[in-house]
């Protein structure tokens, strides 16, 4: 029998992260000690209360069967809820906000809806790898656009007008931004959006980390008056609230493209677990504390992990959020990949090189938050 690859995964690599955590395994199960600071997989469970609402409705008869694919009405409900006391911005759950099994499949199930072969889509570099991998996945054409450290890593969208055509469909942001840990503020939302509507493309803000380490107040790209005639947010609960294994979160925003995905959605999926969605709506109504204790821990991690950079000889900005340190490498090193590949051979520390999230990441590593602070102080006691 012979095997084949589809055109559209023939130049396609297995993800980075999902080799490398193949590799950690292989080499922890031989009795390796491999530090993994790289991967932002949530460490810290939900509310007590939302494992307790998992539990309680998982009991119950008549839940476990397939799910509407728009998701319960009393979620979106909560969702609109949350985007209102959390970002001031009006949903109306019956048509703007459509649940998800978490933002990574809704990344491609919007793209799947949208993207035609020979389309353009605008991508951040440095930026999610999935960004452009969905893009060439439907045989469109990733149009990368800078951000750099100069310019706060916000793009100048006077020099990205220039890159325009008729062909560009969709541009990707991700603001507070992974992997910079750079935040946006209003007035350039406002300018962003301004900028969607002059060159007539939907612009999608990927926002699962406004609640971690944000030193300003949560920012939603829908807060922009009349954002909703050309833009869709995605939102999470995974970081958040410490739901990344549920896979639970929402696209907000334009109803007419949130039908669009519906479209793919429902051929593709069957819906979240009733229990799962019943749980959400237990965690979007949790108390302001959660995220403070939240920001609490993050915070002492945070605080070891610019240590651990420093001590790497790398230097870095205080002011940054999301479960990151986005560090610079020093000048004398050229390559991210083989300085991360001697750390990983020399002292068993896993950090993922800058590379790998585009061409302006080269000469950055990205250190997770995800470990306990002991496990952040393990890797320092080895590197000194």
């Amino acid at each position: 029998m012979k095997i084949s690859p589809s055109v559209r995964i023939a130049t396609t690599s297995e993800y980075y992260f999902s080799k490398k955590m193949n590799e950690i395994n292989r080499l922890n199960a031989a009795g390796a000690d491999i530090i993994n600071l790289a991967i932002g997989n949530p460490n810290m469970k939900p509310h007590d209360s939302v494992i307790d609402e998992l539990n309680r409705v998982a009991e119950l008869p008549d839940v476990h069967g397939y799910q509407h694919h728009r998701g319960l009405m009393e979620l979106r409900s909560a969702f609109a809820k949350w985007y209102k006391n959390k970002y001031n911005v009006n949903l109306n759950p019956d048509d703007e906000v459509l649940s998800l099994i978490g933002s990574k499949e809704g990344i491609f199930h919007l793209s799947f809806a949208l993207l035609n072969q020979g389309d353009k889509v605008l991508i951040p570099d440095p930026g999610y790898p999935m960004y452009r991998f969905v893009a060439t996945m439907m045989q469109a054409e990733p149009v990368f656009y800078d951000l750099e450290e100069k310019n706060g890593w916000l793009p100048d969208l006077d020099k990205l007008g220039e890159k325009i055509d008729d062909k560009v469909k969709m541009m990707w942001v991700n603001y507070p931004n992974m992997p910079s840990g750079a935040g946006a503020t209003k007035e350039f939302f406002t300018q962003l959006i301004a900028f969607a509507k002059r060159h007539d493309i939907l612009v999608v803000n990927d926002n699962p980390y406004t609640f971690i380490l944000n030193q300003n107040e949560p920012l939603s790209l829908l807060s922009v008056e009349g954002a909703k005639e050309t833009a869709v947010e995605f939102n999470t609960l995974s970081k958040s609230h410490g739901m990344a294994g549920w896979r639970v979160g929402a696209a907000v925003g334009n109803s007419e493209v949130l039908n669009l995905m519906l479209k793919v959605k429902s051929n593709l999926d069957s819906g979240i677990f009733n229990p799962v969605q019943q749980a959400a709506i237990k965690a979007l109504s949790i108390e302001e504390s959660w995220y403070e204790n939240l920001n609490g821990i993050y915070s002492e991690r945070q605080i070891a992990a610019m240590e651990f950079a420093k001590i790497l000889g790398c230097s870095f900005s205080r002011e940054q959020s999301g479960m990151y340190i986005w560090a610079k490498l020093p000048d004398n090193v050229k390559s991210s990949k083989n300085f991360v590949e001697d750390l990983f051979e020399d002292k068993k520390i896993f950090v993922a090189p800058g590379s790998l999230y585009g061409n302006n990441g080269e000469g950055f590593v990205r250190i997770s938050l995800c470990q306990p602070v002991e496990i952040i102080k393990a890797a320092i006691a080895r590197v000194c």
